[in-house]
C-alpha cells in the first residue's frame, strides 16, 4: 500500500452535486437581475432551513446575492435577484 499526502485544496468534493438539492442548485444560478424568482415548496421548519442554506451557500461560493423571502402561510419559500 503507498499512501501520499496531498493538499486539502487539490481535491474537489463532489458531493454537492449528488445532493438532492441539485435541481434548486441549477435553478438559482438560472436566476437574472429583475428576472423571474423561484418559488420551493416545503413541509417542515427543518427542510425549510436546509433549502436555504443551499441558496446560502451558492452565494458564498459564486459571490451572489440570491434573497429569500417565505410565504409561511403557503409554506412556500421564494428566491431572487435583486437589481444591483
Amino acid at each position: 500500500m503507498k499512501i501520499n499526502f496531498v493538499p486539502r485544496s487539490k481535491i474537489k468534493v463532489s458531493r454537492k452535486s449528488r445532493s438532492k438539492y441539485q435541481e434548486l442548485r441549477e435553478a438559482i444560478a438560472k436566476l437574472k437581475p429583475e428576472g423571474d424568482a423561484i418559488r420551493v415548496e416545503y413541509s417542515t421548519k427543518k427542510e425549510l432551513n436546509s433549502i436555504r442554506n443551499v441558496a446560502y451557500t451558492y452565494n458564498r461560493e459564486t459571490n451572489s446575492n440570491v434573497k429569500s423571502t417565505t410565504n409561511a402561510s403557503k409554506d412556500a419559500v421564494f428566491f431572487f435577484v435583486e437589481k444591483q
